[in-house]
């Protein structure tokens, strides 16, 4: 069975794009029961929408209902499970056995447990197969050792991270968010506190300087594993990231994408060619997390931030003029005239080609194409695809 690549989205247009990338599923956090509920921008109507598209390409939708449920999570659970299992969503995401039972009297979803559980041996995923959990989210504290002991003495599917956020936390238990600024992180509202610049004491003198400490882990990065992870026939390979741009998404996407199909067809380049692939929209440092064994500090940032804000990617093509020979963009960050600029599609295919003139939707001549979200034409000899994305090169 070949592997399925799953990714993150935050809203529509990045689970399409996910899906247009390269990704054969994609999983979202609805406006209930998910830990990116206060973020999420996927309503009824809108995971509908979602599923219908994500059907029409074979492709899978995965909803995330993997909060610490309390006595006042659990109103209007039912309904939501049916509803979910009326517009056929393909899983369900849990932490909870009171989802899973309300979903084995009410429905006929396809369970998968989260990561959340923190499930690392064997006998615990069998455990879960038993309750009709058909697929294991693994602990990402897990090392490749681990893993494949597990894959040998499990029933149930195996699902992997690969690529994101960590947390400093054993698998997202984390309670800083609630004690910092009252949000609890088990039920949607995690706030990021680990990221966030500390004074550090030692008998009440302070012994750093400037907020310099933090507590965060470097983020996963496990493009070296994915060749054994394929040999082990894991199931499912989980990129994590559902507040991510667009570019982001499709850049990582992509890039896992190319990877595993290089395997299949016996045309593995060297891992570099995959990591710089994915350096093209990655801003955090990034380690292997646990997959070599217990982490050590080169796998975590205690004194510095570690995001390098990048302007690379400038715009999203939404349209094509056949007629005039006109490529429409939609700006994302500046560029002007003389930009060497790349294009990458969702079937892989760069185009690089120089900035010689830019026009405004009322073809105005500009010099440059400055504000965020502005619709701008460039003349351009071939059609592109919508939703294609636009980087800028280092010019020379």
């Amino acid at each position: 069975m070949k592997i399925e690549l799953l990714s993150p989205a935050g809203n529509l247009e990045k689970a399409k794009i996910a899906l247009l990338y390269g990704a054969d599923a994609v999983y979202i956090g609805g406006k209930q029961f998910s830990l990116r509920a206060r973020a999420s921008n996927f309503d009824l109507s809108t995971i509908k929408e979602l599923v219908d598209f994500a059907h029409e390409l074979n492709k899978k939708v995965y909803i995330t209902m993997n909060i610490v449920f309390h006595d006042d999570d659990i109103s209007g659970l039912d309904e939501y499970l049916i509803y979910l299992d009326e517009i056929k969503v393909d899983a369900i995401i849990c932490s909870s056995m009171i989802v899973i039972e309300r979903a084995k009297a009410l429905t006929n979803l396809e369970i998968h447990l989260s990561t959340q559980f923190s499930v690392t041996n064997s006998l615990l995923a069998n455990y879960f197969f038993q309750e009709g959990v058909k697929r294991v989210v693994l602990a990402r504290e897990l090392s490749l050792a681990e893993i494949k002991e597990i894959k040998e003495k499990s029933l149930a599917d195996l699902e992997i991270f690969i690529h994101g956020g960590m947390c400093v936390s054993y698998s997202g238990r984390c309670t800083l968010s609630n004690y910092t600024v009252l949000r609890d992180a088990n039920r949607g509202g995690c706030a990021h506190t680990c990221r966030w610049l500390y004074d550090l004491f030692e008998n009440d003198r302070k012994i750093s300087d400037n907020h310099d400490f933090q507590m965060s882990s470097k983020d996963l990065e496990a493009t070296e594993f994915i060749k054994d992870l394929l040999d082990m026939n894991i199931s499912s390979l989980k990129i994590e990231g559902r507040m991510k741009s667009v570019h982001y998404i499709a850049t990582v996407v992509s890039a896992y994408r190319m990877l595993i199909d290089d395997y299949y067809h016996g045309a593995l380049r060297d891992v570099s060619f995959y990591q710089n692939e994915i350096k093209k929209a990655e801003n955090r440092q990034t380690s292997y997390g646990f997959f070599k064994g217990d982490t050590t500090p080169e796998q975590q940032l205690y004194n510095q931030r570690s995001e390098v804000p990048t302007k690379e990617f400038v715009g999203m093509v939404m349209g094509y003029d056949d007629s005039r020979n006109l490529l429409e963009i939609e700006q994302r960050n500046y560029f002007k005239l003389g930009d060497m600029l790349e294009i990458f599609t969702p079937d892989k295919t760069i185009v690089t080609f120089k900035v010689k003139n830019v026009f405004s939707q009322d073809d105005e001549i500009l010099d440059a194409a400055r504000h965020p979200l502005q619709l701008v034409k460039l003349p351009f000899a071939l059609s592109i695809p919508k939703f294609s994305m636009v980087r800028k090169l280092k010019n020379d």
